[in-house]
């Protein structure tokens, strides 16, 4: 299935699922909300003229992993990791297909094309069979990092979490239409220019193992989201450093899943 949530003109939301190509309503304001509520319900009447927004507004958790291709691993000078490395945002940094990314002028604004994990049911302690089986889908993400806050520290946070910088969506695809560990293909291009290809069948460590992983020392509830790590190509990496200018137009692919497309906007800092 392809689930969304979906914003009519007058900027009312709703959960949907793709039906014949139109998408139909689900009893909940957003997907956030549907799967919260356990995921019941039949289709409904169709939305016509409304259009994917943020897919999941309210994530209890959001949780990236870093370094998670080996060819990123390996521009950025260090070994393959045996185990993942973590860093959350907060729910305040999502944003949705074709807003506008509005940060400082100043700011080294990095791209990071990513792979995001729909968490759908509970998992504590889950082994990696439970967890793959509690996967309500996979989403786009781009993880845009603000690199000269991100590297004032040995910590990334400040880096990660700056608010309405992390595109998702424009879509959720459900695990039987969609399956990265057999090979997804993933872009992203600044200006029409390709900056980042990979497949996701390269990851380190796969969705189910990173859930699993994730549960031990935290509980994840449905509507979490966990994304799973961007490849190499980043601009930070470049000889010299690329970043982000203003106006310049973000387009994050995933094959089977969709694309974002987000315009950088700088602004004079106050």
């Amino acid at each position: 299935m392809k689930l969304a949530t979906v914003s009519a003109p007058d900027g009312v939301t709703r959960a949907a699922v793709l039906d014949g190509g139109v998408w139909r309503a689900l009893p909940a304001p957003d997907l956030s909300a549907w799967l919260r509520g356990g995921r019941d319900g039949t289709p409904g009447q169709a939305l016509a003229d409304w259009e994917p927004v943020n897919p999941l507004p309210t994530p209890g958790k959001v949780i990236c992993c870093g370094l998670n291709y080996a060819e990123h691993i390996a521009e950025t000078g260090r070994d393959l990791p045996a185990h993942p490395t973590l860093f959350a945002k907060h729910a305040d940094t999502l944003l949705g297909p074709d807003q506008e990314i509005v940060v400082p002028e100043n700011a080294a604004v990095d791209w990071e094309a990513e792979l995001a994990v729909v968490v759908g049911a509970p998992l504590r302690r889950a082994g990696q069979a439970e967890a793959a089986a509690a996967i309500a889908g996979y989403t786009v993400a781009n993880d845009i990092s603000i690199r000269d806050w991100q590297k004032r520290t040995l910590q990334w946070f400040q880096g990660k979490a700056w608010d309405a910088t992390t595109p998702i969506g424009p879509i959720v695809v459900t695990p039987e239409e969609a399956d990265p560990a057999a090979g997804l293909d993933i872009s992203c291009r600044v200006n029409g220019e390709v900056v980042q290809h990979a497949n996701t069948r390269t990851l380190v460590f796969d969705s189910p193992a990173l859930l699993a992983y994730i549960s031990t020392f935290t509980v994840l509830r449905p509507g979490d989201l966990v994304l799973t790590g961007t490849p190499g190509g980043i601009g930070a990496a470049m000889d010299p450093p690329r970043f982000l200018a203003d106006g310049d137009i973000v387009e994050t692919r995933i094959d089977g899943i969709g694309t974002l497309r987000n315009r950088v906007r700088l602004t004079p800092s106050t």
